[in-house]
């Protein structure tokens, strides 16, 4: 089923509509018609090289509102989007499942209840890129899995996109009657301004940061998504959605942060592996910090042209929340 965004009735709040109405809620439809595809390709056949293709377009899909931690994202972006696996959980609960041959895979209801390491686009990462799990037939265990898996990822975005829509009044008609979410006006920009500042400190902190790590110990492998080779698009991505949303929230134009945008995919240009599993060459490595740095200054740039508009200091922090 096909859902198409609804657009939200509620007395308007400068810049929060466009963001609501005109990003983030058709952007989950977008996702979730990525999603069924992703299903529909699965279910028609569950076998890893043909299900590359609608897996990335999916996961394109996600990128756009996965840095959106707000309102039911706060939680339901974890089990679309469980990253960094600093212990390992994803291969181990994984593994248990096929060598158990455990039969959740066949009840999709509680499928839904099982670790968040074994759901979303990191467990099917695994399942079709990582030897250990994709060397699979038509009618094996680790079929019906991934199968399971695809629905699973339908069921999420379908859920999330029906939660936003409840939720997203409350960011629209802050201060209205038992609206104590948010309160005023000034509480809804700052709770949207914080997602867009936050998702481009994870980007150059975490996803840039960790596969760096010091210059005598790269850690390649601490890339986001690198199995699939979707490290440096998950970068860009993520930029690309919170200049989006940013300029959304604004409602005029951004010279700035647009000029600070295009220098990202610029220097992305130059990196040759996108997986990042190169960077223990300085020469490589340094490639990827600049890009860091060309992230910072999209930060700065929204500051400036954003924030300070909104009477939102350039000192402020994202990570004290809304």
């Amino acid at each position: 089923m096909i859902y198409a965004a609804a657009l939200i009735a509620t007395p308007a709040v400068a810049g929060v509509e466009e963001a609501v109405n005109d990003y983030i809620l058709p952007h989950l439809a977008a996702f979730t018609e990525a999603a069924e595809v992703l299903d529909d390709a699965a279910q028609e056949s569950c076998e890893a090289e043909g299900l590359v293709g609608p897996y990335n377009a999916a996961f394109d899909g996600w990128m756009a509102v996965a840095d959106v931690r707000l309102g039911p994202s706060e939680q339901g972006a974890l089990s679309l989007s469980f990253w960094p696996d600093k212990r390992g959980f994803t291969e181990r609960t994984l593994a248990d499942l096929i060598s158990n041959k455990d039969p959740v895979v066949e009840d999709q209801a509680a499928f839904e209840e099982i670790s968040i390491a074994a759901r979303g686009f990191f467990a099917l990462e695994r399942m079709l890129y990582d030897s250990q799990f994709n060397d699979y037939a038509e009618g094996d265990y680790a079929c019906t899995l991934v199968r399971a898996l695809t629905r699973d990822v339908v069921d999420q975005a379908t859920a999330l996109q029906a939660q936003w829509n409840d939720f997203a009044p409350l960011l629209l008609d802050p201060g209205s009657a038992g609206n104590t979410t948010y309160l005023d006006e000034a509480e809804a920009q700052r709770a949207i301004y914080t997602q867009i500042l936050s998702a481009l400190e994870f980007t150059k902190d975490t996803r840039l940061g960790r596969p760096l790590g010091e210059v005598a110990r790269a850690r390649p492998t601490r890339a986001e998504a690198w199995r699939s080779g979707r490290s440096l698009t998950q970068s860009v991505l993520a930029t690309e959605a919170a200049v989006g949303l940013a300029e959304a929230l604004a409602d005029w134009e951004l010279p700035e942060t647009r000029a600070a945008l295009d220098a990202v995919r610029e220097q992305a240009e130059t990196i040759t592996d996108p997986s990042f599993q190169n960077i223990g060459d300085l020469m490589k490595r340094l490639d990827v910090e600049i890009l860091q740095q060309k992230i910072d200054a999209v930060e700065n740039a929204v500051e400036v042209e954003v924030g300070t508009r909104y009477g939102i200091t350039p000192g402020f922090n994202s990570s004290d929340g809304d």
